[in-house]
């Protein structure tokens, strides 16, 4: 988390609203663990990983949802069975769960 916060102070200093997501359940096998933080702004800028790539594009649609009024703050799932996630680069399945919120301050 600490890695994130000059990113989150430029963009706060800039005017923009920021949304974190934070790893708080896995299952199985997963790439963060517990406590790994991403923070997206407004603009669909990006710091930080909760997966090491495999659900991040997802994640910033999520955070932007929030961040524009589309969707509540709230915790996602995505998995992948061990065949599924064989298909996408990754060695073996699993559940990831993150909550994602907005920085408002």
């Amino acid at each position: 988390m600490k890695e994130l916060l000059d990113d989150i102070d430029r963009w706060r200093g800039q005017g923009a609203r920021v949304a974190i997501a934070r790893v708080v359940d896995i299952e199985g096998s997963g790439p963060r663990e517990p406590g790994a933080a991403m923070v997206v702004n407004e603009h669909g800028e990006v710091a930080g990983s909760v997966s090491g790539g495999c659900v991040e594009g997802a994640v910033v649609s999520e955070a932007l949802a929030i961040l524009h009024g589309e969707a509540e703050p709230r915790i996602v799932t995505f998995g992948y069975s061990d065949d599924e996630a064989f298909a996408v680069g990754l060695t073996c399945g699993g559940i990831i769960r993150l909550f994602i919120e907005p920085l408002d301050w």
